[in-house]
């Protein structure tokens, strides 16, 4: 088998199964929602370490706490290395600290069939955090599932729309996709909050067109913000439209230090 192992485990959450499990599981039972959401098809979370990040994760995922999902597609932005394209890891499984996740060869043979944007490949997998941060918590919440890791190494607009459109096909009640992204870098926490708040507005708004042009003008910013529209696009094929932030934190609410932060957002689509 060829297996992805964690590149980033030890620093962005704990290499120790048992204190992993017992900080998810903290932050899951501090982060409670009281709405319920039917048919949920996506969530938007972020991926930076969970000191920072993992109380705005952990909201999005309790609402999947009850579901049952057979394969999860993660979106995910490549910090570490540009290529032409979109790639989906070309082994057999990922593996974290809580065990070992096999990757749906037969979605993502689907996906690729015929593509010249979306290929199979490790490239974009090796050191690659967005995917990864999202595995322990997918699988403190669900059993039994396999993935899709997908890594977007060319941010423009028609990749993501090839992106959607495929992954419109091959979305059903037992396919959930995540969007991994991160918000605005290091801004004061008030141009942040400005910054920030173009993505909310497009997402309570269902505005992915938008929210692509914006990001190209930099009128807004996200690291992932390319698999954000992907997500939504595809979700609006599916005749899937629903959304609903549901936290909008950053660093400087951890740190205290509201100089500079990082922006981090939750959301269901449903």
């Amino acid at each position: 088998m060829k297996v992805r192992e964690p590149a980033v485990a030890g620093m962005f959450y704990p290499s120790s199964q048992s204190k992993l499990q017992n900080m998810i599981m903290e932050l899951l039972n501090a982060n409670k929602v009281d709405e319920h959401f039917p048919n949920i098809t996506g969530l938007i979370s972020p991926h930076a370490g969970y000191v920072y990040s993992g109380k705005t994760a952990a909201v999005g995922y309790n609402t999947i706490a009850d579901k049952d999902y057979s394969t999860v597609i993660i979106l995910s932005p490549s910090h570490r290395e540009f290529f032409a394209g979109i790639s989906i890891y070309d082994g057999d499984a990922y593996r974290t600290p809580l065990g070992t996740i096999p990757i749906n060869k037969e979605i993502a043979a689907k996906l690729t069939a015929g593509s010249k944007v979306i290929f199979e490949s490790s490239q974009g997998h090796g050191s690659e955090h967005a995917v990864e941060v999202q595995l322990p918590f997918l699988q403190m919440v669900l059993k039994n599932f396999s993935i899709v890791p997908i890594v977007i190494g060319d941010q423009r607009k028609a990749c993501h729309y090839e992106l959607s459109e495929r992954l419109s096909k091959v979305i059903d009640d037992s396919v959930l996709l995540i969007a991994s992204t991160d918000l605005s870098h290091f801004y004061s926490r008030t141009i942040a909050k400005k910054l920030d708040s173009v993505i909310e507005n497009h997402l309570i708004n269902f505005d992915y067109e938008h929210l692509q042009s914006d990001l190209e003008n930099g009128k807004c910013e996200a690291c992932g913000g390319g698999a954000v529209v992907a997500l939504m696009k595809a979700a609006e094929l599916a005749q899937k439209k629903n959304i609903k932030v549901l936290a909008r934190t950053d660093s400087g609410d951890i740190t205290g230090d509201h100089s500079e932060v990082v922006g981090y957002l939750s959301a269901v689509v449903y």
